[in-house]
């Protein structure tokens, strides 16, 4: 999963020769490996729940909805509590703390895993997943302002941009660390021997990351090198934004109520009409949700404009905009990565047992380091001609570095080595957008709704080629969005930066959709693999709505006096 970049306008701030604090850096980073690795690795570990539970795709997706739905409460719990106590509670606690308290947190949501597991209860490994979560919501509200902190304030966003990378590397291993864990094998498993897999693999896989989340945690509490980083500030008060937030939230969950509820009904079990009857109910709540996030921003908004009193950040159109747009992206990095396997299971797609798609499901994570470490060029002080040449170089790097760990672990990677053909169109259109974030934004976005729309009208390897491709695009998305969303926000950009973290929320609502219209439409055809091939349009109109926003934000903040893409 991506991780947030602050308003990296740098260009302004005045060095103050703070040396940056390695030492707390170095164990900072950390945190940032395990949400890359924990979040890539869902993807791998939504089809062994499918079939060891016997779930049908939109049930399988609930493993993202408990996880990314995790990240909306916990920050809207930092902020109901910012707004109501006038402090910031992760600035009351310091980073440091707040940071050991998140692993902690974590830790007790893997013990939870392990519990459910036993049990052998798919609810309750939901649980656990969300209290992982939940950790890490705290985890990553404190850590990005901390390592802006580690040093001088002009140098931050390179600060940020490492962890970023460390975060991608966690997100390139991740599914072929917790594929080796749950399968055994880099050999292909049928879907049958996958259902029949002892549990006590997954109950060692979270002994596991439970340990390394308490390992962590001691590092940084018996860590000298690390400094509190207690801020004592006063929050900006926004009680309208927080009441219609607490409103939205009431409204997800009277939603997801009787979606939650039809996880119980066994598909297998229905005759055709009755299964058609259940994919059209659990659809209509589903679109509910998503409505409820839409419309909940555009009235904001609109309100926020006729008085901002009471407001807060939520005055600013390039933020609902934004946060919309972040909530998209969220989704649709995660719901083209989820929805994978399911896709390369069908004969014209590759036929793969889900063991075998292990090696997909890694490019397309890596694709995501791919394009970050291309980014990060950017964030270093170097010649031109240097930077002209790292930026043409390193995407090949990590390319090479993607494809040497998958052969280490044992994956026959030749079906993928002219995917760097893709990998050398996104070099084209980093030197297209010359670092420039709303023309960066507007390109890579158009370059995913012209490669989802490749994808549904392709078979065979352009296809899969294709929808891998939407990791590249995805990669440098994040970091855009945050910048254009919080530019000009003054003295709330604080506040603007907690609702963007709270639109993670994406990533717990597109992926279901995307599996419940899969499953929709397979309904309605006789031909396997035709409804999760089509469910990637829903993927299209994610990047059609960030290519608009892309658009639109330009255009808004010129109105403000700031013409963002000049001062970059």
């Amino acid at each position: 999963m991506a991780i947030a970049q602050t308003n990296s306008s740098t260009a302004n701030v005045k060095h103050s020769g703070v040396p940056t604090n390695y030492g707390a850096l170095g164990t900072l980073v950390t945190v940032f490996f395990f949400w890359g690795f924990i979040a890539a690795g869902n993807s791998i570990f939504i089809p062994f729940c499918k079939h060891k539970f016997g779930l049908d795709q939109f049930q399988s997706q609930l493993v993202d909805t408990a996880f990314y739905f995790a990240y909306f409460i916990g920050a809207l719990i930092l902020f109901a509590y910012g707004s109501f106590g006038g402090k910031d509670l992760i600035g009351k606690w310091g980073y440091k703390k707040s940071i050991i308290y998140g692993l902690l947190f974590s830790a007790l949501g893997a013990a939870a895993m392990i519990v459910a597991v036993t049990l052998g209860t798919f609810p309750g490994m939901l649980v656990g997943l969300f209290i992982v979560a939940l950790g890490f919501s705290i985890q990553q509200t404190a850590a990005q302002p901390f390592a802006i902190a580690l040093g001088d304030e002009a140098t931050g966003t390179s600060r940020v941009t490492l962890g970023g990378a460390v975060n991608s590397f966690g997100t390139t291993i991740g599914p072929i660390v917790v594929a080796l864990a749950l399968f055994g094998t880099t050999a292909a498993i049928t879907d049958a021997q996958i259902a029949g897999l002892p549990s006590d693999k997954v109950i060692l896989l979270y002994i596991c990351v439970g340990a390394l989340f308490i390992a962590a945690a001691a590092l940084f509490f018996f860590s000298k090198k690390v400094p509190s980083g207690i801020m004592e500030e006063k929050t900006e008060k926004a009680n309208k934004a927080l009441y219609m937030l607490l409103i939205m939230t009431g409204l997800l969950v009277i939603m997801f109520v009787p979606i939650f509820n039809s996880y119980k009904t066994d598909p297998a079990l229905l005759s055709d009409v009755e299964k058609h009857g259940l994919e059209s109910y659990r659809m209509k709540w589903l679109i509910g949700a998503f409505a409820i996030i839409v419309i909940g921003l555009v009235v904001a908004n609109a309100s926020a404009q006729k008085n901002q009193e009471g407001w807060g950040a939520m005055k600013y159109p390039q933020l609902v905009l934004g946060m919309l747009a972040l909530f998209f992206y969220v989704g649709v990095e995660v719901s083209i990565g989820s929805n994978l396997t399911e896709l390369l299971k069908h004969p014209d797609f590759g036929g793969l047992q889900s063991s075998e798609a292990t090696k997909y499901v890694a490019m397309y994570w890596g694709s995501l380091m791919i394009g970050r470490w291309a980014g990060s060029v950017s964030a270093f002080n170097l010649s031109k001609t240097n930077r002209t040449i790292l930026q043409f170089i390193v995407p090949f790097i990590a390319f090479a570095i993607i494809i040497g760990v998958n052969i280490i672990f044992g994956y026959n990677m030749q079906p993928l080595y002219y995917y760097a053909v893709c990998v050398a169109i996104q070099v084209v259109a980093f030197f297209i957008s010359n670092d420039k974030p709303a023309r960066t934004l507007l390109i890579f976005s158009l370059l995913g709704v012209a490669a989802m729309i490749i994808g549904v009208q392709t078979k065979g390897t352009v296809a899969v080629y294709a929808f891998l491709s939407g990791g590249l695009c995805c990669s440098i998305m994040w970091p855009s969005i945050f910048s254009l969303s919080v530019a000009g926000l003054g003295k709330y950009t604080t506040q603007g930066s907690a609702f963007l973290i709270m639109m993670i929320l994406g990533g717990g609502i597109i992926p279901p959709i995307q599996g419940k219209f899969a499953d929709y439409l397979q309904s309605n055809s006789a031909v396997e693999g035709t409804g999760i091939h089509a469910s990637y349009w829903i993927a299209a109109i994610c990047f059609a709505y960030i290519a608009f926003f892309a658009f639109a934000v330009k255009g808004i903040l010129k109105k403000q006096g700031i013409n963002y893409d000049a001062a970059n």
